[in-house]
């Protein structure tokens, strides 16, 4: 973290990132499960330090740690530590764990509020599926293995970052809760998890290019339109303010236009059309799905 911080032209960070981050990573090792990771996100000017674990259990600080009767305390105390040294700090819990983040200050904060962290719990998709009211057909030709994984791997990657941004630094960007909400909305109508399933299936073989047939319901069509959009505003938003993460290269944005264009095709009534090779080696327009 020393360097990670001086990395980014905030040497007066890095007393108060060590110590949060020798707590958290000390309760990760005392009371959590593997895998535990570190990592560093956010932005320069809101640089964002997590620490992940296999754990769900919401961390506990012990608020009374500065009272008289509690000042030999163990109990929650590595908490406390990381609430004086933070700007904000929280957890976001989910199917797998936990990651506990925080935003470190340029001092400790003796009148931190040590009951305050912002927790937020992943929502559980609800199994199985309900049935499609008016169920599309969609045959994606020739889809790349490697760039769907790259997509999913992506979108995940750039919904985390939003999410907890907004979180972290609400007032700062409000772009990233609205573009969060997006990406909430878009899985719920798309079905994101299912039309993912029937694509694992297709490319467990180890084949490098897959024919995959997918169903969604046709109502979700303009979601689906509209994220293509979304996805790119987002990206956008990402280089704009220099998040610490990568944005999207130009191989995944034409991936992106083709895979999440054909549901908008098909859904209209064209025939699909494989995955473009030339489009990936001269680059390509986003009109045909719009």
């Amino acid at each position: 973290m020393v360097e990670a911080c001086r990395g980014i032209g905030r040497p007066e960070l890095v007393d108060c990132a060590e110590q949060a981050v020798a707590e958290l990573v000390t309760n990760a090792l005392l009371h959590a499960e593997p895998p535990l990771i570190l990592r560093f996100a956010g932005t320069r000017t809101h640089p964002r330090i997590e620490v992940s674990d296999g754990s769900a259990k919401p961390p506990s600080p012990n608020e009374r740690m500065t009272d008289d009767d509690e000042l030999l305390s163990t109990v929650g105390r590595g908490l406390g530590i990381v609430a004086m040294c933070s700007i904000v700090w929280g957890a976001r819990i989910h199917e797998h764990g936990k990651v506990v983040w925080f935003v470190p200050a340029p001092e400790p904060q003796a009148d931190a509020d040590l009951g305050s962290p912002q927790i937020e719990h992943d929502e559980v998709p609800a199994r199985p599926e309900p049935a499609l009211e008016d169920p599309v057909g969609v045959r994606l030709l020739g889809l790349p293995a490697s760039a769907h994984q790259d997509f999913r791997n992506h979108y995940q990657e750039l919904r985390r970052e939003l999410r907890l941004l907004a979180l972290a630094s609400e007032e700062t960007y409000p772009v990233a809760g609205h573009l969060s909400e997006l990406f909430r909305l878009f899985e719920r109508d798309f079905r994101l998890s299912a039309s993912t399933q029937a694509i694992d299936r297709a490319v467990s073989s180890g084949a490098q290019r897959v024919d995959v047939d997918v169903v969604i319901d046709r109502s979700s069509i303009p979601t689906v339109a509209h994220m293509i959009d979304v996805l790119e505003l987002a990206d956008a938003f990402c280089r704009a303010e220099r998040l610490l993460s990568l944005a999207a290269t130009p191989e995944q944005r034409i991936f992106t236009r083709w895979y999440l264009g054909e549901f908008v095709r098909q859904g209209r009534g064209h025939p699909p059309l494989p995955y473009p090779e030339a489009l990936a080696a001269h680059g390509a327009s986003s009109k045909a799905y719009s």
